[in-house]
């Protein structure tokens, strides 16, 4: 039996009956990695390499990492050129506790864009992800990485990280479940910060049932994040119910106009008709404010990101370039360790917190940003969630936007005011373009209710076949 295809509840399961182990388990799932990704390229070292963590338990299953997240003794690069070499002496909060919980971590990282800066995992030193489903396409960014490596099955499951849609958007793209919790709900210590008010660890996985599993192993307070809440982290396995009756569901209407594929506008509203037969009840909803998203996102997400990345100047991480004097070190050693995406982020945030600036683009965008999540709580009061496509089109060719930057990034438009307001998103597979290009559903909820997610994508899941269709590679 090929144990690589299989999912972390499906192998729990078999590991309960003793019909096989961690250990094969992890030798299956390397002799897949060596076998396809030297064409998806979903890894930055696919070596075949693994690790099987030292205190880990016998019965655990291995997660695959995005390279933004620190592990203890491998090195955490964020796919940049400035960071080449930075072996972390430390893991990340997710890490301790997927070793804690008796699962195992990959020695390896997955791909992602330069510093998660992109939407399409072309923004890394290590080259271009493919999608296993085209392999002229992208993955989605910018957990491309982790997002192919799950539809591949070269991972069982996988962690990302969503900044402002880089789990779902990616999802969407590949045809796997991809879930962006509640900010605060899991821990950021040890993810190299892009955003730190938008950016959120999660779940990419084959299935609904392995995202519940995968949350309630890496979700919890934690007093090494001072963004972490301090709330009881439910059992998500008792919220996938299959049954969404009298669920009340806002389709919002801002979301459905020009600029959405007609494509993928069909198959979501052919999503929508199948839970209208399994009892949800829908209405046209308003989200007036989601206008000004993109730009409120993209002022707010550089400035932060132009900050965070201060710190990676040579002295202490990663590259340093040979120069005469300390200014020219931190001219060269940026020059030469940060990518073109990365360099245009750097300096728009720069630009929007300069003197003079700082009023008329960061303020503002921060007060748009309240309207925006105050439209979503307006929602909530009324209705149970909201269904909106996952991205405006299926997964495009490598290479088409990339130069395009704008182009690019409307790619995330669905995706965004999420992060803008904190609340919880999951990424559901609905459909097939005639391409045979995956189409995501995506589904959001209040603060803290990942819960009613889980229930109506399981509900979704349980009532439809996309989620187990495979590419051919």
């Amino acid at each position: 039996m090929e144990l690589y295809k299989l999912t972390a509840h499906e192998l729990l399961e078999k590991i309960k009956k003793k019909e096989t182990t961690s250990e094969q388990i992890v030798s299956d799932l390397t002799k897949r990695i060596k076998g396809v990704d030297v064409k998806v390229q979903a890894y930055v070292r696919a070596s075949g390499s693994t690790l099987l963590a030292p205190d880990s338990k016998p019965n655990g299953i291995p997660v695959s990492i995005k390279d933004n997240i620190c592990t203890d003794g491998y090195n955490t690069e964020c796919c940049s050129k400035i960071l080449q070499g930075f072996n972390p002496p430390y893991n990340a909060t997710v890490i301790s506790k997927i070793i804690s919980s008796g699962n195992s971590f990959l020695g390896i990282k997955c791909n992602m864009d330069e510093f998660a800066f992109g939407s399409s995992t072309e923004n890394s030193c290590f080259g271009p992800t493919h999608n296993p489903w085209d392999l002229n396409c992208v993955p989605g960014g910018s957990s491309g990485g982790s997002a192919a490596a799950v539809a591949a099955d070269e991972a069982i499951w996988a962690l990302g990280s969503d900044t402002g849609g880089s789990i779902r958007q990616p999802a969407s793209f590949c045809g796997v479940v991809g879930l962006k919790p509640t900010y605060g709900r899991v821990s950021r210590f040890g993810l190299i910060a892009f955003a730190s008010s938008l950016d959120q660890i999660g779940p990419l996985t084959k299935d609904v049932e392995d995202a519940a599993l995968l949350m309630n192993t890496i979700s919890g307070y934690d007093p090494q994040d001072s963004t972490s809440i301090n709330t009881p982290v439910p059992d998500y396995t008792k919220a996938l119910i299959n049954d969404v009756k009298g669920i009340k569901v806002g389709i919002p209407k801002e979301y459905f106009v020009e600029g959405l594929d007609p494509e993928v506008k069909k198959i979501i509203e052919e999503a929508i008709n199948k839970l209208k037969t399994l009892g949800a009840q829908f209405k046209e909803v308003s989200l007036p404010h989601s206008e000004y998203a993109v730009p409120v996102y993209y002022i707010i997400a550089t400035a932060e990101a132009s900050s965070n990345l201060a710190r990676f100047d040579g002295v202490q991480y990663g590259l340093r370039a040979k120069a005469e004097g300390l200014v020219d070190m931190y001219k060269k050693t940026r020059s030469l360790g940060f990518g073109d995406e990365a360099k245009r982020r750097i300096l728009l945030g720069t630009f929007a917190l300069s003197h003079g600036y700082y009023d008329a683009y960061y303020l503002r965008a921060l007060k748009v940003r309240t309207l925006i999540k105050q439209d979503f709580d307006h929602i909530f009061k009324d209705f149970d969630c909201i269904i909106t496509p996952t991205a405006p089109t299926s997964a495009f060719k490598i290479g088409e936007k990339v130069d395009d930057p704008l182009k690019m990034y409307l790619s995330d438009i669905y995706t965004i005011s999420v992060n803008l307001a904190g609340i919880p998103a999951i990424s559901v597979p609905c459909g097939f373009t005639k391409e045979g290009l995956p189409v995501g559903l995506q589904i959001l909820s209040k603060h803290l209710n990942e819960e009613m997610l889980f229930r109506l994508a399981y509900t979704y899941e349980q009532n439809t076949e996309w989620h187990k269709m495979k590419p051919k590679l």
